[in-house]
């Protein structure tokens, strides 16, 4: 295994037990390389083509320079029961199930996109720890979603990449 990957890994496994609202884990993690970052580049630049958005085709050859990219992705999230109304609804009944949207699907409870936040980031700590240069991107998890490369409603990629310059900051 590169130890690139083996980062991935490792950055994974501090998603998999960051805490989470109530306990329940709704986090998913897979680590990307080889014909899929080449399949996940090649339809980052096909969706920005597709919807007119900007940087698709930056972030791609982003993914192309990269040894692996993490996915790490909200599946099935159930509501946490606080009827705080952050999602916007007083009872967290009246958050129904999930509805495709453009790139993702919700609504989702906010305290489980918190939940994803914070696995986000004690996956890129465990990078910065290990000197791994990254970046986290959106595009990445609309590319990954459409390609099914992982299960989730909402999913975030994190390239990662070891040369003498950070490639994610050269853009």
């Amino acid at each position: 295994m590169d130890v690139i990957e083996l980062a991935a890994h490792l950055m994974a496994l501090s998603a998999r037990t960051a805490p989470k609202a109530t306990g329940k884990d709704f986090i998913e993690t897979k680590v990307i390389t080889g014909e899929d970052l080449i399949r996940l580049k090649e339809d980052m630049i096909k969706y920005g083509e597709e919807s007119g958005k900007k940087n698709f085709d930056r972030d791609a050859k982003n993914v192309a320079n990269s040894s692996a990219v993490l996915l790490i992705s909200l599946n099935k999230p159930e509501k946490v029961g606080l009827n705080c109304g952050a999602c916007g609804y007083n009872l967290c009944t009246s958050l129904r199930d999930f509805r495709e949207g453009t790139e993702f699907a919700g609504p989702i409870c906010a305290w489980r996109l918190i939940d994803l936040g914070i696995a986000v980031g004690s996956a890129v700590k465990t990078a910065s720890l290990l000197n791994v240069d990254n970046r986290v991107m959106y595009r990445i998890g609309v590319s990954a979603r459409r390609l099914k490369l992982i299960e989730g409603e909402i999913v975030i990629g994190i390239p990662l990449s070891a040369t003498g310059k950070n490639i994610y900051f050269d853009r």
